[in-house]
């Protein structure tokens, strides 16, 4: 559908209205949760090495915060966690319980596109094997959620995530082994009674934000520590909102980003995570006490309604830029009495140094839009399932230069193939570590390093703000042998 200005300023009367119910969510309960840890996925064990499972997505009725929900999930909220182990093979039999047809991504597992298919259609009813062995050195946190062109946005949002946790010999080492862990999967919502509220036409241009935000399916839990480290890992599962996380009083100790650990704990008073991204992070408690993990503010250069019309928002309310998202409390953590924190890793993993002497090819892709179309796009073209844009070779090294062309933020995500972050507007980073979601500020200039390795097949890139994957900021990569 077209949309134009006078269009989108006309619809936006009644979308907006239903895009807030979050922020006052009536009849919500009184009280406190308990913080809520999701479900392990059963799995079966039947040889050494070999893991069988069962997944599937259906219409849910569920309960947040006191209220009765329809969302759809895989059988829950978020959907039940999946743990390997490294060189472990998985059977995983996913059945579609939908009145729709939907698919399964395996977000950030480095496994063949002919088994993670972007393009794969499972109807309603049908069911489809993904087996694949968890490759070595992978240990790290990844997830599950719908890849079905046109429809991401609309199945995510309405619930469909789950976590899979690789576990590998890294984990068990004392400073990690002895940690409390727990894992922070973040999500955002706004509900039209009980169901998810519509799209409007702003949805599709920005990005579905909602004001009601959840930890685990829970608003503002207390997770009552036991110990005087923990290890947290943390998920942002939104369509388009972004956290900039930071615990008062405390620092937090990244351990690991997308593609598993790095090489030593780096510590850092904030944690910004773009929709997709993930992040291990430990938690020392030094004293007894409540500490609020706390989303701040972040203005990510969104359009909204402003005195009638549309237009970009600066932080006074400026026609500039928008204004960021609020302050807003996740989660409290209450520390045991006396907490004794372990001390920190020296070293954790190595992280390979790509030769960059041996890059075959650089290749430029601008990111772009128009905005008032809610049309998004690479290089200047929507994306065409029947076209092939970028064309590699397995086993070579290449180089993608990712330039933001447009007025606000996106997460660049490559699917299979895990790359190193070289450089932001010509500033190399702090530490090396594998990535498959990056975030591009307006104007930015991201170099990554991409090493095509063990797989040939088709596979895609997009922007993960899923909105503007839906409408057409995404690509086909194909790698040949």
């Amino acid at each position: 559908m077209k949309i134009t200005r006078r269009n989108t300023i006309r619809l936006l009367g009644a979308g907006l209205g239903s895009a807030l119910v979050g922020a006052h969510w009536p009849g919500l309960a009184q009280g406190t949760p308990a913080f809520p840890e999701p479900r392990l996925l059963s799995v079966r064990r039947p040889e050494v090495g070999l893991v069988e499972a069962s997944l599937a997505a259906r219409e849910s009725n569920l309960t947040i915060g006191g209220k009765p929900v329809t969302l759809l999930t895989y059988g829950g909220l978020p959907g039940s966690t999946l743990r390997l182990r490294e060189g472990e093979t998985v059977r995983l039999h996913f059945t579609n319980h939908l009145a729709q047809v939907t698919n399964l991504h395996l977000h950030g597992l480095h496994v063949s596109p002919e088994v993670d298919d972007p393009l794969a259609q499972i109807q309603p009813g049908q069911s489809r094997m993904y087996e694949f062995t968890v490759p070595k050195g992978s240990a790290g946190t990844y997830w599950y959620h719908p890849h079905i062109h046109g429809r991401v946005a609309e199945q995510l949002y309405a619930g469909l995530l789950g976590l899979i946790v690789v576990e590998g010999p890294v984990d068990a080492m004392p400073e990690l082994k002895g940690a409390e862990e727990h894992v922070l999967v973040l999500k955002d919502f706004a509900f039209s009674g009980s169901r998810i509220a519509p799209f409007t036409p702003m949805d599709w241009m920005n990005g579905k934000e909602g004001d009601l935000l959840t930890v685990n399916a829970a608003i503002r839990p207390i997770l009552r520590a036991q110990r005087g480290t923990l290890r947290l890992r943390i998920l942002n599962a939104s369509n388009a909102r972004y956290y900039r996380l930071a615990l008062e009083n405390h620092p937090l100790y990244l351990i690991a980003t997308d593609g598993g650990f790095i090489e030593k704990p780096v510590e850092l008073p904030e944690l910004l995570l773009a929709p997709g991204e993930r992040a291990e992070v430990l938690v020392r408690l030094t004293r007894a006490g409540s500490f609020r993990l706390q989303a701040l503010p972040y203005d990510r250069g969104a359009m909204m309604m402003h005195g009638g019309g549309m237009g970009m928002m600066n932080h006074q309310g400026m026609m500039m830029g928008m204004g960021p998202s609020r302050l807003e409390t996740l989660l409290t953590i209450v520390a045991p009495p006396n907490p004794k924190p372990l001390p920190l890793p020296t070293s954790l993993a190595t992280v390979e140094r790509l030769d960059l002497t041996k890059v075959v090819a650089t290749r430029r892709f601008e990111l772009g839009e128009r905005m008032m179309q809610a049309e998004f796009f690479i290089n200047g073209q929507m994306f065409d399932p029947s076209r092939v844009d970028v064309r590699a070779r397995r086993g070579t090294l290449e180089v993608w230069e990712l330039v933001n062309k447009t007025d606000m933020d996106h997460p660049f995500h490559l699917h299979t193939y895990p790359f190193q972050v070289l450089s932001i507007n010509g500033r190399p980073q702090p530490y090396r570590a594998w990535k498959d979601t990056v975030n591009l500020k307006k104007n930015d200039v991201v170099r990554i390093a991409i090493p095509f390795r063990d797989f040939v097949g088709t596979t895609v890139y997009h922007c993960h703000i899923v909105e503007h994957e839906d409408r057409g900021m995404m690509g086909v990569l194909q790698v040949e042998g």
